[in-house]
């Protein structure tokens, strides 16, 4: 069987591996994000005493609150990959999950491989910014899932539909990225219902599923909304999407709930697939397949409220730019030229397995580099507070503490049950009024003291150059006691 395949080894073959060994490469970086600590922590306690965590274990503000943990189950994934491989373990399953997902575009994408491999590169440059260890990759690869499932009901002809509720079962206790499903589904009945009407005016480019197709594809989206109860906090996950898009300081202070600052250089991919998809949907002479123009837009849309929602759009738009680049390739005469029969001999098949070790190899020893216990520590020690971490564990300084946003996680891995932190990630869990509050004593506030006094404040980690540093100073009531280059700790006098 394996010689078999080694035969078939043509250029075409070998340039879809080296795509796919490329993406996983691309996806090979240190595995640290500011809120994998506390899912991991979160994992750990949930491991420990074999109960799913709802209620606030982690934080001296909201201990003991219900804590409506959307991704239990992700997190005991990733804690048990976390325990037995370490950051490896967590680096590798990043480059798995981008990589089975790209794949499933692939499967959904026309043209000859070496299109296919340009658009989907593009792509994954478009969403690498959320390659990250955290539960929104498992909604990025069960949004791939859903599409290939509604390209398979479309162009191919294969039902697998009833898979839709079991998959949005399992995803709901995953992530609360379940909601990008329904938006798929919602936007495919929508461009469908469109090309339904105009189809008596305007013959359809490709298959249409027709109104008995469209009533199986609501049925099922039907189902798999009622079943969303089967998960630890029940009716809950019907609205908790919406109640999270509705706090305001995720779109004030969190930049991935922000609308996109295209002077970053990494979102100028999205501009490129953006435009390229754009141009050629209107360059390729074909009428925009309804189903395209709807996902496109609704993710276009969500894109430009949300820069979280990049991944999502990535995976809609890559198949509609390659069903339109492919008739302005064949204008040109280059799927024409692809079509001929490629020469293989054992000398070319030898160069083609022997280029595909080496990409193998180099990609393999940069995982080695990347993921190795030394490579991660150095990254930790420039991204968080170690040192600090180190200075209070020794220590001891008493009290309740307050501590930056973004080092919540961080501290919640570090020093939890000896200290429990002010406020991390979970947004969610604590809510508009108290996010304010928290941005009035980091931004020294006249109203600082008084909330740090009310949430009986005796320990304060934060970073070197904040503003609240040179305001508490001036009061005379606080010590500071420990600094280096990245955190500063005052206790009370």
């Amino acid at each position: 069987m394996i010689g078999g395949w080694l035969r078939r080894l043509d250029v075409r073959r070998t340039t879809t591996i080296l795509l796919f060994l490329l993406i996983f490469g691309l996806a090979v970086r240190v595995p640290l994000d500011t809120d994998t600590w506390w899912h991991l922590r979160s994992g750990r306690v949930m491991l420990e005493e074999g109960r799913i965590l709802q209620t606030d274990l982690f934080s001296h503000t909201r201990y003991g609150s219900r804590w409506i943990n959307h991704s239990w189950l992700s997190q005991i994934i990733l804690t048990w990959l976390f325990e037995r491989f370490g950051h490896a373990g967590l680096g590798v399953w990043v480059c798995t999950m981008v990589t089975a997902t790209f794949v499933l575009i692939y499967l959904q994408m026309a043209g000859d491989p070496y299109s296919r491999a340009f658009v989907l590169v593009l792509a994954a440059a478009t969403s690498a910014a959320i390659w990250t260890p955290r539960p929104q990759l498992f909604s990025f690869l069960l949004t791939g899932v859903v599409t290939y499932l509604l390209h398979l009901f479309k162009r191919r002809g294969v039902n697998r539909l009833w898979l839709l509720p079991p998959l949005f079962v399992l995803w709901v206790n995953l992530h609360a990225g379940y909601a990008l499903g329904f938006m798929v589904l919602a936007a495919f009945v929508a461009g469908e219902v469109f090309d339904l009407l105009l189809a008596r005016w305007l013959p359809p480019q490709g298959r249409l599923v027709g109104w008995r197709g469209l009533g199986w594809v609501v049925g099922m989206a039907v189902l798999s909304a009622l079943l969303l109860v089967v998960n630890p906090n029940t009716t809950r996950m019907w609205t908790y999407y919406l109640d999270t898009v509705r706090i305001q300081s995720l779109r004030t202070y969190i930049q991935e709930w922000r609308s996109p600052d295209f002077h970053l250089l990494f979102l100028h991919p999205f501009i490129w697939l953006l435009l390229a998809t754009l141009g050629t949907m209107g360059l390729s002479g074909r009428r925009v397949d309804g189903t395209d123009l709807a996902l496109v837009a609704l993710f276009v849309y969500a894109t430009l409220l949300a820069v979280r929602n990049v991944g999502p759009f990535t995976l809609v738009a890559a198949p509609a730019l390659s069903r339109h680049l492919t008739p302005i390739l064949d204008r040109f005469g280059w799927t024409a030229r692809l079509r001929r029969p490629q020469r293989t001999s054992p000398l070319r098949v030898g160069l083609h397995l022997v280029l595909l070790l080496a990409v193998a190899a180099v990609v393999g020893v940069r995982a080695f580099t990347v993921f190795r216990p030394a490579t991660v520590e150095r990254a930790i020690q420039v991204n968080f507070p170690a040192e600090a971490v180190d200075w209070i564990l020794e220590h001891r300084p008493a009290g309740e503490m307050f501590n930056p946003y973004n080092w919540g996680g961080y501290l919640v891995w570090s020093l939890w049950p000896d200290y429990r932190v002010f406020v991390d990630g979970r947004t969610d869990l604590y809510g508009d009024a108290f996010l304010e509050a928290y941005r009035k004593v980091t931004a020294a506030r006249p109203e600082a003291e008084e909330i740090l006094e009310r949430h009986h404040i005796n320990l304060i980690l934060i970073e070197s150059d904040s503003p609240l540093i040179t305001y508490l100073s001036c009061t005379g009531r606080w010590k500071e006691v420990y600094r280096d280059e990245m955190a500063v700790v005052l206790v009370r006098r």
